[in-house]
């Protein structure tokens, strides 16, 4: 029982660290960049440009943010319901699960308090959509859901 609730506090930290750096993030290129401005940070690779995204994922939904907050918060309750009911058996599913939430949360604070998301991730070498931490940890969790879902399939076809 002692392990089930380590992996529940385990994962809902990592959640909050993620939620943490997204926000600071966020915070600190309103506060030093504002918007209408971009700043080169990588020549030729990356720029800091804040937007506000009224959408989700490539601008989709514009627009839509009274769904969309709505969305963030039933996914996180969703989440949060999964780590405490059912919490992550394997390392990799708990670190994925982790970064989903803190990705979720991130963007759906900003969608609650602000009515958009700030993005400022703009990558210069692709025509790629801005974007932000909360959005990379969302991919992140992908990312390890895929290899945690190989690497099980790898075991059970070894038994």
């Amino acid at each position: 029982m002692t392990l089930f609730k380590n992996r529940k506090i385990k994962t809902i930290t990592y959640s909050f660290y993620i939620i943490i750096l997204d926000q600071i993030s966020k915070f600190l290129v309103l506060y030093t960049l504002g918007f209408e401005r971009s700043k080169n940070i990588i020549p030729n690779l990356l720029n800091f440009t804040l937007v506000k995204n009224k959408g989700a994922a490539f601008s989709l939904f514009s627009n839509s943010t009274d769904i969309l907050t709505f969305t963030s918060i039933l996914a996180s309750l969703i989440l949060i319901t999964i780590i405490l009911k059912f919490p992550p058996k394997s390392s990799l599913n708990l670190i994925g699960i982790s970064y989903l939430l803190g990705g979720t949360l991130g963007n759906g604070i900003d969608r609650l308090f602000k009515g958009y998301v700030l993005d400022f991730l703009e990558l210069i070498p692709i025509n790629f959509p801005i974007f932000n931490l909360a959005d990379v940890s969302i991919n992140i969790a992908i990312i390890f859901f895929i290899v945690d879902i190989i690497k099980t399939n790898q075991k059970s076809n070894l038994n």
